[in-house]
């Protein structure tokens, strides 16, 4: 099954295709070239609609499968931040450095060393005109330093629950195993059985 992937971020099409080797993954790219899609609702699951509604409206072929995944980790002790913002929280187009940067000094503001966060996964699936979401998580504690090379993102900053290690150090079958993404493409992958 061929399914057109709504995201540019090189971590997360690298993860889509670990997850899903049995179906071919291409870009909207590969498809469509460089279009930017604003991230402009207020929530996951309002941003993985717009992203995937926006491609497969923009592949004008109703038997395409479109999926986009829209994610973040979520602090609670520094107002829920950076949350929707994950991917932009230190300025737009920032580096995973740049973010990690910033939420550390955010943590150091409130002198936090580790405090409790969680990742959300929303997934949107648009295939046939129809839309369809669903929603995976993680939780732990975010640590105000950067620990291990491995993952991408916030990971090197985030211990699971029940884990002693970074998601950066931890390899990455062991994230794969109970990961917000690998959570939310297992509900996907039951969509996508109900409806083909």
């Amino acid at each position: 099954m061929k399914i057109v992937l709504a995201s540019a971020n090189q971590g997360k099409i690298k993860e889509f295709k670990t997850l899903l080797p049995s179906h071919e993954i291409v870009t909207y790219k590969e498809l469509l070239g460089d279009i930017e899609i604003v991230e402009d609702k207020d929530s996951f699951k309002g941003n993985a609609i717009k992203k995937a509604q926006s491609i497969y409206d923009l592949l004008k072929d109703e038997n395409a499968i479109v999926i986009s995944d829209d994610s973040g980790i979520t602090v609670p002790a520094i107002n829920n931040e950076p949350g929707i913002y994950s991917a932009r929280y230190a300025r737009n187009n920032a580096s995973d450095k740049e973010n990690n940067e910033k939420l550390i000094s955010k943590l150091n503001e409130k002198n936090l060393e580790k405090t409790e966060a969680f990742y959300t996964a929303c997934i949107a699936i648009v295939y046939k005109s129809e839309v369809y979401t669903v929603h995976g998580w993680m939780h732990g504690n975010v640590i105000n330093r950067q620990l291990g090379e491995g993952g991408f993102g916030y990971d090197p900053m985030f211990i699971p629950n029940n884990y002693d290690k970074t998601l950066g150090q931890l390899p990455y079958e062991v994230k794969k195993s109970f990961s917000h993404r690998t959570k939310a493409l297992n509900l996907a992958l039951k969509v996508l059985d109900t409806i083909l």
